[in-house]
């Protein structure tokens, strides 16, 4: 019986995701354990990104941070989501995180609660951007995306095909109509999201 129902509300979330029009539908905890809906960012380019502090692309903050400074007068968000499912990276509490950020890369964008971005305990938000874009690829020219790739390989032949975040600082785009239309990888180049934000907000 309790299966049945784990099953239930699985399929009701799911659901709930896939019937969303934009990301103003959901809601998300910041970094003070408050509900915080995506509605008000209506109107803004968004940057919604999954981090870690102890990660080789940890080092992105600062490339976050400059395009936030750069684009946020012109209505750009930088999100935020801490997330330790990849390789334990992400360690500590969201106090801790937020603290290791603002005293090693300043940082100013919004930075919420630490979240599950795959599996079972994955937040709504992050269902609905894994369906809106899927995993398109590592940059095989880029020395640590050829070497994610090989690695995810190992662990599951078929992981190209899943649209499940594969590591840290996946970023998704999304428009000023709350429409996700890019997903980066972490390899990609920040001059590539820099050129894709600007044209949003033209």
């Amino acid at each position: 019986m309790k299966r049945k129902l784990w099953l239930l509300l699985f399929v009701l979330v799911a659901l709930g995701s896939s019937a969303q029009k934009n990301v103003y539908g959901f809601s998300v905890q910041d970094a003070d354990g408050q509900r915080v809906s995506l509605k008000q960012y209506k109107g803004k380019v968004l940057l919604i990104v999954n981090t870690a502090t102890r990660c080789g692309f940890t080092p992105q903050y600062k490339e976050l941070e400059a395009l936030y400074e750069k684009y946020h007068e012109q209505g750009f968000e930088v999100l935020d989501f801490p997330c330790n499912q990849f390789g334990e990276q992400a360690p500590g509490s969201i106090r801790e995180i937020h603290s290791f950020c603002t005293a090693n890369f300043d940082i100013r964008f919004p930075q919420f609660d630490k979240v599950d971005v795959n599996g079972e305990n994955a937040i709504p938000l992050y269902i609905y951007l894994k369906e809106r874009k899927g995993f398109e690829g590592f940059d095989l020219d880029d020395k640590i995306g050829a070497m994610l790739d090989k690695m995810l390989e190992q662990q599951d032949p078929d992981f190209r095909q899943k649209s499940d975040i594969k590591w840290n600082f996946t970023k998704f785009l999304v428009d000023k109509h709350g429409k996700v239309v890019r997903r980066f990888e972490p390899t990609a180049k920040m001059s590539d999201v820099e050129a894709a934000v600007e044209c949003l907000l033209k």
